[in-house]
C-alpha cells in the first residue's frame, strides 16, 4: 500500500513513517522542513528513516499547486496527516503561522484527498482542544467548544473541516487527539527534551504551576502503533447516527476522532524525578505561575480507541524517560 506521511521530518511523522517502511508499504513523505527548530533535527530524522521504498518531498502544504501534482503523480491510497505548526506557547506570538500551516494546508489536503478518491485520511488533532474542560478523563464525547490558545482553536477547526468532507464527498476521515509525546528523537521545545538538556547542563529548568500539573505523557512507539492501526479501521457512515443523541466523535459520515494516549495522568514533579533519576543529576527548579495557553491536566479516556484497534500502551515512564535520556547523549554525544 503507498501512503502519503505529511510532516515526515518531524518527530511523530518520521517515526509513524519507519514504522510503516518495516511493515513493508511504500512511503511518500512530505515537510516544508521549517526553521521553528533545529533543522538538522529534522534532517537526521530523515537520514534514519532512509530506505529505497521511502520518497522524500521537501514541500509546504500552502504550495497548493504542487500538492495537486503530487497527489496525481503518486496515486497514494491512503495519508496520514501530521504536518502542522506546532506549539501552544508560539501561537501566542506568531498566529499567522498558524493560519497558514493548520488550516490553508490542512484544507489544501482534504481538497487532494477529494479529488483523488482517498481511502482514508488520518490527521493529527491535539489534547488542547479540550480547552476548558475541567471533567477528567478527556473523553470524546465532551464539549470541545471552549479552546485555551490558537493552536488548540486551529485543531478543533481541523476536525470541523474534516466532518464537511466527510459529509459532502465520502471521504473517510479520523482525527487523533494527540497527548503529550515523548521520547527519542522529539521535539525540542516540548517539556521532556527542554528538562534532560537543561538538567544536563546544570541550567534552571522552569516548573509551570509550582509543579502542580498533570500530562498524560505517551511514549512515542505507543502513538505510533496507535496512529498505524487506525489507519487500517476506515470509518463508516452510521445511518442511524443523530445529533440530539449521538456522540460527536463520529457521524452520520464516514467520520471518526479518537483520543490517543496513555490513558494515565503523571504529576509534572514525578515525571521530572524520572528524569533526575536517570541523569543521576538533581534539576535547579524554578516554581512559576501557570502559563498563557496551559491547562492544568491532561488525561486521555482511550476505550474507544482500544476497541477499534486491540491495543493499549505498553510503555510506563521509567522505561520511556530511559530511552528518551539514551537517545539524547548518543544523539547529541
Amino acid at each position: 500500500m503507498k501512503y502519503l506521511v505529511t510532516g515526515a521530518a518531524g518527530f511523530i511523522g518520521a517515526a509513524v513513517s519507519g514504522k510503516l517502511l518495516a511493515q513493508g508499504h511504500e512511503v511518500v513523505g512530505i515537510d516544508n522542513l521549517n526553521d521553528y527548530y533545529d533543522v538538522a533535527l529534522k534532517t537526521a530524522r530523515l537520514e534514519h528513516i532512509k530506505h529505497e521504498r521511502f520518497n522524500f518531498v521537501e514541500l509546504d502544504l500552502v504550495q497548493q499547486q504542487a500538492l495537486v501534482h503530487l497527489f496525481e503523480q503518486e496515486k497514494f491510497d491512503r495519508v496520514i496527516h501530521l504536518a502542522a505548526q506546532a506549539g501552544v506557547r508560539y501561537s501566542i506570538d506568531n498566529p499567522h503561522a498558524y493560519a497558514e500551516s493548520n488550516l490553508v494546508g490542512h484544507l489544501n489536503i482534504l481538497e487532494a484527498c477529494r479529488h483523488n478518491r482517498i481511502g482514508h485520511l488520518v490527521y493529527a488533532s491535539s489534547s488542547s482542544v479540550y480547552g476548558l474542560n475541567e471533567t477528567t478523563p478527556f473523553s470524546t464525547r465532551d464539549s470541545v467548544d471552549h479552546p485555551v490558545s490558537l493552536y488548540a482553536a486551529t485543531k478543533k477547526s481541523n476536525e470541523v473541516m474534516a466532518h464537511s468532507y466527510s459529509h459532502l464527498y465520502a471521504l473517510p476521515t479520523t482525527g487523533l487527539r494527540l497527548f503529550t509525546v515523548y521520547g527519542p528523537w522529539g521535539r525540542p521545545d516540548m517539556a521532556p527534551y527542554i528538562f534532560t538538556k537543561k538538567i544536563l547542563n546544570g541550567e534552571t529548568i522552569d516548573v509551570n504551576n509550582h509543579g502542580d500539573m498533570w500530562r498524560d505523557f505517551t511514549y512515542i512507539d505507543d502513538i505510533v502503533e496507535g496512529v498505524v492501526r487506525i489507519a487500517d479501521v476506515v470509518p463508516e457512515p452510521n445511518p442511524d447516527w443523530k445529533l440530539e443523541s449521538g456522540s460527536p466523535a463520529t457521524s452520520s459520515a464516514p467520520y471518526k476522532v479518537y483520543n490517543i494516549g496513555h490513558g494515565s495522568p503523571i504529576n509534572l514533579m514525578d515525571f521530572i524525578k524520572a528524569i533526575e533519576d536517570e541523569l543521576g543529576i538533581e534539576a535547579v527548579k524554578n516554581f512559576r505561575e501557570m502559563q498563557p495557553g496551559d491547562v492544568y491536566k491532561t488525561y486521555a479516556d482511550t476505550e474507544d480507541l482500544f476497541a477499534a484497534t486491540g491495543y493499549r500502551p505498553q510503555v510506563d515512564v521509567t522505561s520511556g524517560v530511559k530511552q528518551l535520556v539514551k537517545w539524547y547523549k548518543g544523539f547529541y554525544a
